[in-house]
């Protein structure tokens, strides 16, 4: 990867930081009160784990929306949760995405040649960035794992396998 593509990558992800504090910031979370202490929706917005609303996937894992729509123009921010033993067939999408691993292992593989022994393990707290237009797939092997993916909506993926 040539270091533009890296400064790139790094300019967008701090670019996407920023707007997700303002988006959270205008109050586009559920906000609530814990403990006895009030905090000020004006400040921020957030949502505790059980406030946090998931959604079955087509592909058969399950979605969080957590800012934006991924189905229209602009920002959004997913969760998406991989049950074990899920992974998706080669793939492209049209826009950079930017995936964090927050918990378990997510499975990466590149190229329209679907082959899950070639993936490669991403534990949690990693970092990956999906160049647009670039074909991988990806999922979980045996055990759960939650990501979150920030980009440029709208968010389709185009098949692109080659059996």
């Amino acid at each position: 990867m040539s270091k533009f593509r890296v400064w790139q990558s790094s300019v967008a992800a701090a670019v996407i930081a920023m707007l997700v504090g303002l988006v959270v910031a205008r109050g586009s979370a559920q906000t609530a009160a814990t403990g006895g202490n009030d905090l000020d929706p004006k400040v921020l917005a957030y949502k505790l784990p059980d406030q946090i609303s998931w959604k079955d996937d087509p592909l058969g894992a399950k979605m969080a929306v957590m800012a934006g729509d991924p189905s229209k123009p602009g920002l959004y921010i997913v969760l998406m949760k991989w049950t074990p033993n899920h992974m998706s067939r080669p793939h492209w999408h049209p826009n950079d995405r930017f995936i964090t691993v927050i918990s378990g292992t997510w499975w990466v593989g590149t190229g329209p040649k679907f082959d899950p022994d070639k993936t490669v393990p991403m534990p949690a707290g990693s970092f990956v960035t999906h160049f647009g237009k670039q074909i991988h797939y990806d999922g979980a092997k045996d055990s759960e794992t939650v990501l979150e993916i920030v980009g440029e909506g709208p968010a389709t993926a185009t098949p692109a396998e080659v059996k």
